[in-house]
């Protein structure tokens, strides 16, 4: 399925949100040890300077669908680009612990916004027949985000003797500026012009170089969409009954993806290592190893999404989970498996994440709302993403001490098969299906 250049261009542009979301995301792994010597910090300080990042991506996740739905989806991805620059100037050069978790708090509000427009923006300009690689792009851009992250700390730690966390947070800067001036030649989406401008003639060129095959089909249904969806449209509108089905299949993949415990993995990955005795050193060079693996399996979902569908991908990913997350958490408990296997069946944990819920999750939500509706239901999925991922992260340490590993992993695995449950029984098919015909089918059934 040959991919339209202008179109893949714009979708690496927007996804480069991806690239700085993951970054922004596990450079702290690298820095969260030293934070907590500098400031002498306990461990529920620690865990809230850690997770005050997600504090501040669940309140851009929230209202991040406001400006994009107000003022487009371009105009938000440019700020959310400053935001990310701000952040990473701000965090490096932090005197004390408060002014640190400020810096870190804007970031996460980039992060936030990030996840609720950039996919939208590149399901909106997409082909229904390459949609779910396009968007799919945006996670292969965060899973790469992760791993640059990993290989920059590691080497800055090698190089840098003192204060190595402050270049570790400071790098992300430069992918920031470029960001921000790439996103400044990228069009407006054009189903928000028609949705919420009216401006169909300009949404006909974007779409004419975006989709020639499909622009007539997509002007159709989108005329047909605004006369279908009688409702006022705002956020409550989520909870309306002809919305409500939808709304609750974006809050349960977003609540699964983060009882998973990927969030924890993905933050605290050297220090579950070296809990399992694996030295600072090796912890930290095994954190590559995890966003190596997180790229590879993600290329490959994105290279299955729009082949063999969304489902699909998701039942692989729940039963790698529930067999990883299983081992991982028999490792702790001083079985006959050793501990010298733990970065292995972490390794498992992060393929089955990046083929199932990481390539499907921000694809899935951005595919299922309204064309009117989707900013907000874009939010709606990605604040549920992200206040148990905050929730995660700012216990972690305390739980990991109090409880053990063995109990921690052993929730995540029974989390997962209720996940398989839900997929089985719960979640659409949207492969292959135009926008318009995915929220037409919604809507008739609802109504």
């Amino acid at each position: 399925m040959k991919i339209n250049s202008y179109v893949l261009f714009l979708s690496i542009v927007a996804a480069l949100g991806g690239f700085l979301f993951g970054f922004d995301t596990a450079v702290i792994s690298g820095a969260e040890r030293q934070i907590q010597q500098v400031w002498n910090l306990s461990d529920w300080s620690h865990g809230m300077a850690v997770a005050i990042a997600l504090y501040g991506t669940v309140i851009g996740a929230l209202f991040g669908g406001i400006p994009a739905d107000r003022y487009g989806r371009k105009n938000s991805l440019i700020w959310i680009g400053i935001l990310y620059l701000v952040s990473a100037f701000g965090s490096a050069i932090a005197p004390e612990v408060n002014s640190f978790m400020f810096f870190r708090f804007i970031g996460g509000i980039g992060v936030g916004a990030s996840s609720v427009v950039a996919p939208m923006y590149i399901s909106e300009i997409s082909p229904a027949k390459n949609r779910g690689q396009l968007v799919a792009l945006f996670q292969f851009n965060l899973v790469f985000g992760i791993l640059v992250a990993y290989f920059s700390n590691y080497l800055i730690d090698l190089s840098i003797a003192v204060d190595s966390w402050r270049w570790m947070l400071g790098v992300e800067a430069v992918p920031a500026l470029i960001y921000t001036l790439l996103v400044l030649k990228v069009p407006q989406s054009p189903r928000w012009l028609i949705a919420k401008k009216d401006d169909f003639e300009t949404a006909e060129k974007i779409l004419q170089r975006t989709d020639p095959e499909g622009v007539d089909e997509a002007i159709r249904l989108a005329l047909e969409e605004k006369k279908l969806s009688r409702v006022q449209v705002g956020f409550m509108a989520l909870f309306h009954s002809k919305y409500l089905k939808i709304t609750l299949l974006a809050i349960m993949i977003a609540l699964f993806n983060q009882l998973s415990g990927i969030n924890a993995i993905i933050y605290f990955a050297p220090r579950i290592f070296e809990m399992a005795g694996i030295s600072a050193e090796s912890a930290l060079l095994s954190t590559v190893g995890i966003g190596a693996v997180n790229m590879v399996a993600t290329m490959l979902g994105l290279y299955l999404i729009d082949r063999i569908g969304r489902k699909k991908l998701m039942y692989m990913g729940s039963v790698g989970y529930i067999i990883s997350l299983l081992l991982i958490a028999y490792s702790f408990s001083g079985g006959q498996i050793s501990s010298s296997f733990l970065p292995v069946f972490v390794f498992m944990f992060i393929a089955s994440h990046a083929i199932g819920q990481g390539a499907v999750i921000w694809v899935f939500i951005s595919e299922i709302f309204p064309n009117e509706l989707r900013a907000y239901g874009q939010s709606i999925g990605c604040f549920t993403h992200w206040i148990l991922a905050a929730i995660i992260a700012n216990v972690f340490p305390f739980f990991a001490n109090q409880f053990g590993a063995v109990v921690i992993f052993g929730f995540f695995a029974l989390m997962m098969v209720l996940q398989l449950l839900w997929v089985r029984f719960k979640m659409p098919e949207t492969k292959g299906r135009s926008l318009e015909e995915i929220q037409k089918d919604f809507i008739v059934k609802n109504a």
